[in-house]
């Protein structure tokens, strides 16, 4: 039953994955947002929905390392494997504002996560924990981001006086049914996949990692594909940044300031993997791929996954 669950969820998510993008792409002509900005925002924050309800529910019953493993894992699986698809059955174009703006918010984000749960490297605590004030500090910081890409972002990549208009009622169904549609099937993907890996003996910390973290990204990776296929490269891409910076400012910030997170079996090791895939972004973008995401870089990014996941498992 589980495993026709997950065929279920996944076909569910692809259907209302399209239904989002095109929703989407109509708000960005008919409104002349960049579309880059609506992926950094509406599409990312809605993609990154079932994070939020899992690490919330996970926080609340006291499994502070699920709630932190699903935003670590998601990070990385974002980068490395959605990426890591898309840049294979596309090449990837990445502007200068990405590199300039864009990454390096996503760089620094995820190195204010790591400073916040090394207390016992740094001399800070004698427990590794995500308290209020800090989630506080993402909270604000998440909006700060937002209003600052949104600021400077004006003018990028608008949509052209031609661009075919879709009716408000309409762009407004695609988006709330798209986003429905994505976080049940996202749950249900999670919940069946859960399943399946704990008959298989997998430990919770690994599954948080893994199983959880890919399966609550599985809206992203939908998302991001339709998006890819509609030739909306910068949607795709600003989903996936845009859902990092939420999946830790917003889903962690939300989640600490109702109750401190500790790190549990989560390791450091982890936490540095976060760093480095947006790290992976960046030099690729910069040196090997001349402002291009490549076939070759995408295979890359998806084996450096591979082998960070068999090293779990070990």
């Amino acid at each position: 039953m589980n495993y026709i669950l997950l065929l279920v969820g996944l076909a569910m998510i692809t259907f209302c994955a399209d239904m989002l993008t095109r929703g989407c792409v109509g708000l960005a002509a008919r409104f002349r947002v960049p579309e880059f900005i609506v992926g950094l925002t509406i599409m990312a924050i809605g993609t990154s929905m079932p994070e939020l309800t899992v690490s919330i529910m996970s926080a609340l019953k006291g499994s502070s390392d699920m709630a932190i493993g699903n935003v670590t894992g998601s990070n990385i699986f974002n980068i490395l494997i959605i990426l890591g698809i898309c840049s294979t059955l596309r090449p990837m174009d990445i502007t200068r504002e990405n590199i300039r703006r864009d990454i390096p918010i996503c760089i620094g984000v995820s190195i204010l996560l790591w400073f916040f749960t090394s207390d016992t490297l740094l001399g800070m605590g004698a427990e590794n924990k995500i308290g209020r004030l800090e989630g506080i500090v993402f909270i604000l910081m998440y909006a700060a981001v937002i209003l600052y890409s949104i600021r400077t972002a004006k003018g990028e990549g608008e949509a052209s006086d031609d661009a075919p208009k879709m009716g408000v009622v309409k762009i407004v169904a695609f988006i709330i049914l798209g986003l429905a549609g994505l976080i049940f099937g996202g749950n249900l993907c999670l919940e069946s996949a859960t399943a399946i890996a704990r008959a298989w003996g997998v430990s919770e910390a690994i599954i948080a990692i893994t199983i959880v973290a890919a399966g609550t990204s599985l809206p992203e990776l939908a998302s991001s594909i339709s998006a890819l296929i509609s030739g909306k490269t910068s949607m795709a891409l600003g989903n996936i940044i845009g859902s990092n910076v939420a999946n830790i400012l917003l889903i962690l910030g939300t989640c600490s300031t109702i109750t401190p997170l500790t790190l549990g079996e989560i390791t450091q090791i982890d936490m540095l993997m976060v760093i480095g895939a947006a790290i992976v972004l960046l030099v690729s973008a910069l040196v090997i791929g001349r402002r291009k995401i490549t076939r070759i870089e995408g295979l890359s990014y998806i084996a450096i996954y591979v082998a960070y996941v068999i090293a779990l498992m070990k």
